[in-house]
């Protein structure tokens, strides 16, 4: 009766009800306790009555009519053909009705209102598995179906113009990400969330933090000019405010789109000190983190950077900062690397996937589905492929694929690190055809590498001038955008053009700058294979014994961390030297010195052969053959004539004089 009187009367009706609730717990004897299973029950419905907008409100009203206009329409038919339809001829007509009858739209287009609760749960769940394990939320597509359709019976629910936005940000759709930004903080403003909580204060906490988040996402984007008028914006609202948290924020991205510019360490420096200030742990180890990189980058020495990023792990696990222990780790791994020490980024990219998360996540669920595993799993792929294990290489690479699909925002770290993998086998190979067909894809994905593994093709197809002419543009780009390491790494690949072109003298000023670079920037490995760049210098203008003197100071590194076909070279550098410097010896030590060449002729051809070096392979025969003739050796050098046979006729010969090649 009283459903039927609030569906044939007004709104207000509905209100009498639901206050006429609250006074059944009122009196000296109350017509149910509040401790009741039912007490409890309608203190519930109380509260989620009294958290509805106006506009939710009318929503269940009026489902409230529908709902009992509908239960009337079906007692109605009911008591007409009671008399004619015994109730198992009615069960099953009303099965096939509902089994056959056609869908509204409205049933197809959306599920139905949720409830306050039931919205909160599936926003909360698919927040947390884009976080931790992106696999396993919703694809882009039906999660913005479900949100829209949310979003259709709960408009003011701020949080799912949030998770609208971080899924627009994973297909990378500037406008929908924005759209959906600025809706959330307009909803935190209209209903008041902010307000409640934070009195006065909340709408300019909303404001403030709405232009940050939005300069941090055309930052993201690209867009450094949009980005810093809203950071603009947000610094002076907070500074009206007097809003320390929200300036160490505008401070952190003010760094980062200034060193868009030029490098400062002043900005970087005065965050992380305030944030230590303010009680921001998470901010001041960001700060520590940049600064690491950028001082990393800037060529201090390895041991400084290791003992600020102990101090940060120190920070790390005193406040339980799990995020921030894998980006640190991540960090170290990067920064070996960068210094050519392949044994220790090893150990650290080890080290941080056999840790457990400290965060609780449901069961089910991949742990630690961040950027800093997608790093180090890179580097991981990338270290066993320079060791020839190719096979372990690519189960890596396919455990990212499957840990972070195609449509993921880490995706392209494997994207490259797999096309790079690629052009390198395609290289060693021999088939420059399949390694400039992947020069397009590396180009996308970077363009600094892509130009430089297109020079290396055309350098390979014996095309100089074009390879030049590209190397010199690099050059030129990469010494304005202070990026040393390719700098070093172009400068060794000119000087290989000028020893094809037989202009060694004009190779050795290059290299002279290619290892002060290396020196002065402490990246060891370069450095070291920059001498044996100059060792073959000095081998081809006909002083190999300067050569071999100072190959003793660069081949260890390369022997202990270098890549298999680095080995492979400095060994084959190491005979040429011998054989060279044994022409002057008397004939006793020239059969020693021709020994040991052939036993590291030898060690080169077990590096060659695991990375299926093919043209390297063939010179080393060539070279062998040719000594095992020197010393009479009659089998074996006819053994070798034979191996290197089968592989000449296999690959195309390019008129390369041998000697002029050192890679």
């Amino acid at each position: 009766f009283r459903l039927k009187l609030m569906v044939e009367g007004e709104l207000k009706d509905m209100e009498q009800f639901f206050d006429d609730l609250s006074d059944s717990f009122t009196g000296t004897e109350p017509e149910v306790h509040k401790t009741s299973v039912v007490g409890l029950f309608l203190r519930h419905m109380i509260l989620a009555y009294n958290k509805l907008s106006f506009s939710q409100v009318y929503k269940l009203y009026t489902a409230l009519q529908q709902y009992f206009q509908r239960d009337e329409k079906k007692s109605g038919a009911d008591e007409s053909d009671m008399e004619l339809t015994n109730p198992e001829e009615l069960d099953g007509k009303m099965e096939k009705e509902e089994l056959d009858g056609p869908l509204r739209e409205e049933e197809i287009s959306c599920s139905g209102p949720l409830s306050q609760k039931q919205a909160e749960y599936f926003l909360s769940q698919q927040a947390s598995l884009l976080k931790n394990d992106e696999t396993k939320a919703l694809t882009p597509a039906s999660l913005q179906k479900e949100l829209n359709n949310l979003l259709k019976f709960n408009p003011d629910i701020a949080e799912a113009h949030y998770l609208s936005y971080l899924n627009s940000l994973r297909v990378k759709d500037v406008f929908s990400s924005t759209h959906s930004l600025l809706h959330y903080f307009d909803r935190l403003i209209l209903t008041g969330a902010e307000s409640k909580s934070n009195g006065d204060e909340g709408y300019g906490r909303s404001l403030r933090y709405a232009a940050l988040n939005l300069a941090a996402l055309h930052c993201r984007f690209g867009h450094y000019q949009q980005a810093e008028l809203a950071l603009q914006e947000a610094i002076r609202i907070a500074q009206e405010s007097n809003d320390h948290v929200c300036l160490q924020h505008c401070l952190s991205w003010l760094y980062i789109l200034e060193q868009k510019i030029f490098d400062s360490c002043v900005l970087l420096e005065h965050s992380v000190n305030k944030s230590l200030h303010f009680g921001l742990p998470y901010l001041a180890s960001l700060g520590i983190q940049s600064l690491v990189q950028q001082r990393a980058f800037a060529g201090k020495a390895a041991n400084k950077l290791m003992d600020a990023l102990k101090d940060s792990d120190l920070l790390h696990w005193k406040h339980s900062l799990s995020e921030l222990i894998d980006i640190s780790t991540a960090q170290k791994t990067a920064i070996w690397r960068l210094y050519g020490r392949s044994t220790m980024a090893l150990q650290q990219a080890q080290t941080l996937l056999s840790m457990n998360s400290l965060e609780a996540v449901n069961v089910g669920v991949q742990q630690n589905n961040t950027e800093s595993f997608a790093v180090v799993l890179c580097h991981l792929a990338e270290l066993h492929a320079e060791q020839g294990y190719f096979a372990a290489a690519a189960e890596i690479l396919k455990h990212l694929k499957e840990r972070f699909p195609p449509n993921s925002q880490h995706a392209q770290l494997w994207m490259l690190f797999d096309q790079k993998i690629q052009f390198e086998r395609a290289m060693n190979d021999g088939r420059y055809h399949i390694a400039d067909s992947l020069v397009a894809g590396i180009t996308a994905l970077n363009s600094i590498e892509g130009v430089y593994r297109k020079a290396i093709v055309l350098k390979a197809q014996n095309q100089m001038s074009e390879a030049h002419k590209l190397l010199q543009k690099l050059l030129i780009h990469c010494q304005k955008t202070k990026n040393t390491e390719m700098v070093i790494r172009v400068l060794l690949s000119i000087a290989e053009l000028y020893w094809r072109s037989s202009c060694h003298t004009i190779a050795l000023p290059v290299l002279l700058q290619a290892l002060a670079l290396a020196r002065e920037y402490s990246l060891q490995y370069l450095a070291s294979e920059t001498v044996l760049n100059l060792a073959f210098s000095q081998l081809i203008l006909g002083i190999p014994e300067r050569a071999l003197n100072i190959l003793h100071m660069a081949i260890e590194p390369i022997l202990a961390h270098g890549a298999v076909l680095d080995k492979g070279c400095a060994m084959f550098l190491v005979a040429k030297c011998q054989v060279a410097s044994a022409a002057s010896y008397s004939p006793q030590k020239k059969i020693e010195a021709l020994e040991s060449a052939i036993l590291n002729l030898n060690e080169a051809k077990t590096y060659f052969a695991k990375v299926d070096c093919k043209e390297q392979l063939r010179d080393v025969l060539y070279f062998q053959a040719r000594l095992f003739h020197t010393l009479g050796k009659t089998q074996e050098r006819n053994k070798c004539a034979m191996l290197f046979r089968q592989l000449h006729q296999e690959l195309p010969a390019h008129g390369v004089p041998l000697i002029n090649s050192f890679k």
